[in-house]
């Protein structure tokens, strides 16, 4: 019986023309019981609805005709328009109308529900659905659904076809994009991204001039002022091959919400555009993201892809409901992170016990290292700082954020003091910020 039911049931539906077909028919035989005479009419085209609907059944095409491929999809960016590819095959003699669905996906939203294509017989069809990345990371494609109608088009035949694919998403790098496009190559010499002939303190000599009031004594070239029979001093060609680290903070405090992102994506959406503007810069990038433990770790290489490996690294990454061991995470730089180093750390100030933690091991990184503290502006208390009072629930709200907020500022404050950089701008402008930062640093070769 089953064995039956599999060859000879198929799958059929009435299609948008069956349905304006019947609903014509009952308008008719409406109509034709308040005027009899026009009986004969709607009988003749139940008449001929029926043979059209026999015709149909009849022609097909059967199910086994009809085939659908997914291509497999490139990788896609968080919150830019993507698109998946489809092969429609028809085997059949006959031309067909068909629609294509997907299974609800976790990374991805479909910008239209259904997609359709025209099949000639003997042919295939491409056909693409604007897709929008949601989330980061790794997910699947599964089950598609396919309807197909033969030129009859009064039934819809619909099918099912499993096909499992990985998809990857990963954050939304078009400020790298932007920057190299409008400004990088105008910028790449001015702001130190090739290595360039500078005076100043390095390892290699570039020239040898006379000495002149204010050079400093380890300066003295003292073989050139033996030769000369004058006191030289050395100028030297700065190394501009430097240590990139990015020190992410995956905790507790970077899984608040800013609009339809967390913190913490756009934290990874700005370590990686730095990672990658460095990595074309040939300076050694590397990452280390922490909760309570050492979460991913890369250190920093010389090598051309280290931007793509650490996007590799952090592109699935997600924050844990967890509270942060800053402690581990310095001691981690310390022991890994021997030469002087540009340090981009992303965390969050809005705790005072995170606050004191993070100012109580920073300013012992600060004194070897670079450090570049890079925060996103909170925005509830931004809101209710624009926010005129009106009740009394709100002026206490009010004065929770002011107070919040002059916490922030003491913070950047002893920051700033200690001799680390604070970048504290909203979510959607740290990318761009950090960027901008980071060919600051190199141009004025603070490292």
């Amino acid at each position: 019986m089953k064995h039956l039911r599999k060859r000879f049931w198929i799958a059929l539906w009435p299609a948008q023309r069956g349905y304006a077909a019947l609903a014509v028919l009952a308008a008719g035989f409406a109509a034709a019981a308040a005027l009899p005479a026009l009986l004969p009419l709607p009988v003749v085209a139940a008449v001929l609805l029926c043979a059209a609907a026999v015709a149909d059944v009849f022609l097909g095409p059967p199910l086994r005709s009809m085939r659908i491929e997914r291509a497999q999809p490139d990788a896609f960016s968080l919150r830019r328009t993507g698109a998946l590819s489809y092969e429609v095959r028809n085997d059949s003699s006959l031309t067909v109308r068909a629609g294509i669905l997907e299974s609800p996906g976790a990374l991805l939203r479909y910008d239209d529900d259904e997609i359709e294509a025209v099949v000639p017989g003997k042919s295939a069809a491409r056909a693409n659905r604007a897709v929008t990345p949601v989330a980061r990371g790794t997910g699947s494609l599964s089950t598609m659904y396919l309807w197909y109608e033969n030129p009859i088009g009064i039934f819809r035949r619909r099918a099912r076809f499993a096909q499992r694919q990985s998809v990857r998403v990963y954050p939304d790098l078009s400020a790298v994009e932007r920057y190299g496009k409008l400004q990088l190559r105008n910028r790449v010499i001015e702001a130190g991204l090739r290595r360039m002939k500078l005076r100043g303190i390095g390892t290699e000599v570039e020239s040898v001039r006379d000495w002149a009031p204010g050079d400093a004594f380890r300066a003295i070239n003292w073989k050139a002022t033996a030769h000369r029979g004058r006191v030289m001093v050395a100028q030297y060609e700065v190394e501009r091959t430097q240590n990139v680290m990015v020190v992410l903070d995956a905790g507790r405090l970077m899984t608040p919400r800013v609009g339809s992102q967390r913190k913490f994506d756009y934290a990874v959406t700005a370590a990686l555009s730095v990672a990658t503007v460095a990595s074309l810069a040939n300076d050694k990038a590397g990452v280390v993201a922490f909760a309570s433990t050492i979460l991913r770790a890369y250190a920093p290489r010389q090598s051309g892809r280290s931007g793509h490996r650490i996007a590799t690294e952090l592109y699935d990454l997600e924050p844990r409901f967890e509270e942060s061991d800053y402690d581990l995470a310095f001691s981690y730089v310390r022991a890994h992170v021997q030469k002087r180093s540009l340090l981009v750390f992303f965390t969050d100030m809005v705790d005072p016990v995170a606050q004191s933690m993070v100012l109580a091991h920073i300013g012992t990184l600060a004194r070897r290292h670079l450090v570049v503290c890079a925060f996103m502006n909170d925005a509830a208390i931004e809101r209710r700082l624009a926010t005129t009072p009106v009740s009394v629930d709100d002026v206490y709200g009010t004065a929770v954020a002011l107070e919040l907020q002059d916490e922030r500022k003491a913070a950047a404050a002893v920051l700033s003091r200690l001799g680390v950089q604070v970048i504290d701008v909203p979510a959607q402008t740290l990318t761009t910020a950090l960027i901008d930062r980071y060919l600051e640093i190199k141009q004025r070769g603070l490292l």
